[in-house]
């Protein structure tokens, strides 16, 4: 039989070990999904910058931090109502 002072420092070390390695894919999965990769740019798109002077692309427009700045403080500065009692 395994003594009980052997067992419960193994199960907390694989216990721990476990939410470890969660914790630390978990943090590369959500670095990866919010990676965006650089623009890929090739000789037509640059014929179409010198030639128009810009480039549109698919690519999604970067945040505006200073409109989320203050779109939050204004969403926090709103009143609630109470809510009403049954």
């Amino acid at each position: 039989m395994i003594s009980l002072r052997f067992f419960w420092p193994v199960l907390w070390f694989f216990l721990g070990a476990l939410v470890g390695y969660a914790f630390i894919s978990m943090r590369r999965k959500l670095k990866r999904s919010i990676e965006v990769p650089p623009p890929q740019i090739d000789e037509d798109d640059i014929r179409r910058i010198e030639e128009e002077g810009v480039l549109l692309t698919d690519d999604p427009a970067p945040l505006d931090l200073e409109e989320i700045k203050r779109e939050e403080d204004e969403f926090w500065r709103e009143t609630w109502d109470e809510a009403e009692e049954l």
